[in-house]
């Protein structure tokens, strides 16, 4: 997951009138539970978009493998949607706790207009729990127990717009929870020719996937490990279904990133990391980035030490070994594994400090300077 940057309400505004943005606000929202709250809620009522209608009011959700079934005036499992009297409402449509602008190479996508700004948004909720989460201040809260702004679809494209952004970050949280206002601010974004990114654990399943990919430009995934029982124990969900969806992400031919978080003695195992990349190789191809990125101790997983760099170069190692193209280290400025080499001549074509680009060797239609190879990705 990317983690999400803090900044203050007088920060981001002061960044956006800078950027040409003076005389937009954000408008943070009473919390719910007071009078207002309640007055200012049906506004923000939107009926969700994949569910099942069930007898004695309950409704079947379908939007993730979890397929909670919810009694009436109950919650699903993500705490953003609840039924109320056999109808399922989201509760976050408009209703972003995060919007920042930040660099794509920070999601991380590094083969996706580089050098840009993303206009980056979340609402609460997330559905799963995984123990290492970096936002888990949002990606485990209830939208009524943290602070939110009036934020809707036409509002996110006009602050991408003047924030000097080339597309919308759907991230921090789990945009799979907020799916109809994704949906929404990615067509928003579509006439102004603002892209739009999902930055996603992959936990969906496969009608709410398609309808998406009809809207979006890019997905990052987060494998989280290759095996079901790290699922199972440290994230509360399951493998196949991610995969599934990196499969159906390929067969639609949206532009896919894959980030794997090395966590010491859970998830580094070389034939775990080799069995994973044998697989991409396989089903996606060869030309689909793997970022492997540093673990720092945070949430309910702080007993382990930060992952050391070695770990990172042999799983780097091992996928460029197994046929993947391009395979990245993240987390560890200045590494060189951060940069981006030719597959077809070797030679450094993107070199970055952090999530600033120092070198771009590319031709407008992506092809490296050296050798004409064509790069696969978005470049312009």
């Amino acid at each position: 997951m990317e983690k999400k940057s803090h900044i203050s309400r007088r920060t981001f505004l002061e960044s956006c009138i800078g950027a040409g943005a003076a005389g937009m606000a954000l408008y943070p929202l009473m919390r719910t539970g007071s009078a207002i709250a309640a007055q200012q809620q049906s506004e923000f009522d939107r009926e969700a978009r994949y569910y099942e209608k069930l007898a004695h009011r309950k409704i079947k959700c379908v939007l993730c493998p979890r397929e909670c079934v919810i009694d009436d005036q109950e919650t699903g499992y993500c705490g953003v949607r609840e039924n109320r009297g056999g109808t399922y409402y989201t509760l976050v449509y408009g209703r972003a706790c995060s919007a920042n602008v930040d660099p794509i190479e920070k999601k991380p996508l590094f083969h996706f207009l580089p050098g840009s700004g993303s206009f980056s948004i979340a609402t609460a909720g997330c559905n799963v729990l995984c123990k290492f989460c970096q936002n888990w201040q949002i990606s485990q809260a209830r939208p009524e127990q943290i602070q939110n702004y009036r934020l809707f679809p036409n509002d996110v494209a006009e602050y991408a717009i003047k924030s000097n952004c080339r597309s919308i970050a759907y991230t921090y949280s789990e945009p799979v929870i907020f799916t109809e206002y994704m949906y929404d601010c990615a067509e928003a974004g579509r006439p102004k020719n603002i892209r739009s990114v999902m930055i996603s654990n992959g936990y969906i399943n496969p009608e709410p996937m398609r309808d998406l990919c009809g809207v979006l430009d890019a997905v990052k995934i987060d494998l989280k490990a290759f095996t079901e029982k790290f699922y199972r124990e440290w994230v509360a969900g399951e493998l196949q279904p991610v995969l599934n969806t990196l499969v159906l992400l390929k067969k639609l031919d949206m532009w896919t990133e894959i980030v794997y978080l090395i966590i010491p003695t859970l998830n580094d195992d070389p034939k775990e990391i080799k069995q994973m990349s044998q697989w991409i190789v396989a089903k996606l191809g060869p030309d689909v980035p793997i970022h492997f990125s540093r673990f720092h101790p945070v949430y309910r997983l702080k007993n382990l030490p930060p992952t050391p760099t070695k770990s990172l170069e042999i799983a780097r190692n091992i996928a460029l070994d197994a046929g993947i193209h391009y395979a990245y280290i993240g987390n560890v400025p200045g590494h060189e594994g951060e940069n981006t080499f030719c597959h077809g001549c070797g030679k450094l074509i993107i070199r970055r400090l952090g999530y600033q680009i120092a070198e771009n060797h590319l031709s407008p239609d992506g092809r490296c300077h050296f050798c004409q190879t064509k790069i696969p990705g978005i470049w312009k």
